[in-house]
């Protein structure tokens, strides 16, 4: 009898250290989360007194590194001078007026950290925060983003509001034409996943 409990002792002792081989294991690894510009949008609203303006920006590039307790890395940019409303003089007037996208041509955004999990499959929901940068200037932000893990694939999309003429960017209004001071950003953002093991865990 006792040497059958000393078997059982063993066994869950056992059990317990591959326990934690795999949750240490699945601590000290980070991954990578690669944005593919071509599965991937930046569009915005912008509302005037006539109606409501929407257009795009093309993503350049991007990558998130995803590091255990809500460690993130990266950067995501876009492409400034890549504007589009549909109208070639009033895309010209934010360009040269705005955003001033001949000496900023780039937006990024650089994460820091996010609240939350990111579950391995399906949906999740989390915050993010890091420094947006626009028109040269750095703004700490805080945003809401909806993730959703497939295997090796991921998907995102965020929505936040920039305050541009806040910001010291020029509101385009004129005499017969009044347009908000704040635009409405919608970013879907995808690509593939990778993991990796961290060479510390410090």
């Amino acid at each position: 009898m006792k040497h059958w409990q000393k078997q059982f002792r063993a066994v869950v002792i056992g059990a317990m250290a591959a326990v934690s081989i795999l949750v240490v294991s699945s601590v000290a690894q980070g991954q990578t989360f690669q944005v593919d510009p071509a599965q991937s949008s930046v569009k915005f609203t912008l509302g005037d007194v006539l109606h409501t303006v929407h257009g795009s920006f093309a993503l350049k590039h991007g990558e998130l590194q995803v590091q255990p307790a809500g460690k993130l890395s990266g950067e995501i940019v876009v492409d400034a001078t890549s504007g589009n409303s549909g109208s070639g003089m009033r895309d010209r007037k934010m360009n040269k007026e705005v955003l001033e996208s001949a000496r900023y041509p780039e937006i990024d955004f650089r994460p820091d950290r996010f609240d939350g999990e990111v579950a391995p499959q399906g949906k999740s929901s989390v915050m993010v925060h890091g420094m947006f940068s626009i028109h040269g200037t750095d703004r700490e932000i805080t945003v809401p983003a909806q993730v959703e893990r497939d295997g090796d694939h991921w998907a995102a999309n965020v929505h936040f509001t920039v305050p541009y003429a806040k910001w010291g960017m020029k509101n385009p209004s004129t005499l017969f034409l009044k347009v908000s001071d704040t635009v409405e950003i919608d970013m879907s953002a995808a690509g593939s996943v990778t993991t990796s093991t961290a060479a510390s865990t410090q």
